[in-house]
């Protein structure tokens, strides 16, 4: 049997709203509407494959 190694293709991302400067990790490929959860700002809304941030992106989580 063939072992594949398969590298994690997913990020989190450390987001600061725009509105209240929170900031809130997301993912990378959500599926669903992504608020802030101080304001109700719109972070992320789904694409398809991934998903169109909205807000200052300000780390890379892996």
């Amino acid at each position: 049997m063939v072992r594949q190694h398969r590298d994690n293709r997913s990020k989190f991302f450390r987001v600061k709203c725009p509105d209240c400067e929170n900031e809130q990790i997301i993912f990378e490929r959500a599926s669903t509407v992504v608020d802030c959860s101080v304001c109700g700002h719109v972070l992320s809304e789904p694409r398809g494959g991934n998903a169109n941030i909205k807000a200052e992106k300000l780390a890379t989580l892996e």
